[in-house]
């Protein structure tokens, strides 16, 4: 997600996209970890990027 996008989502809207991003990347660190593993490792760092990007404008939206 870009910042731009996640900069017109409402304050209930990226709470309930930092459940799901916080969901999804546990569901990949349990699959990562098991001898299965997961098709896209690359994911996880994404997804890591996207709940601090939504936690960085959820705080600059608290700010103000």
């Amino acid at each position: 997600m870009k910042a731009k996008e996640i900069r017109e989502l409402g304050s209930e809207e990226l709470a309930v996209k930092l459940r799901e991003l916080r969901a999804e990347l546990a569901g990949l660190r349990i699959k990562h970890r098991s001898t299965d593993g997961i098709e896209a490792p690359a994911r996880l760092h994404s997804i890591r990027k996207d709940i601090a990007r939504l936690l960085t404008i959820q705080k600059e939206k608290e700010a103000k």
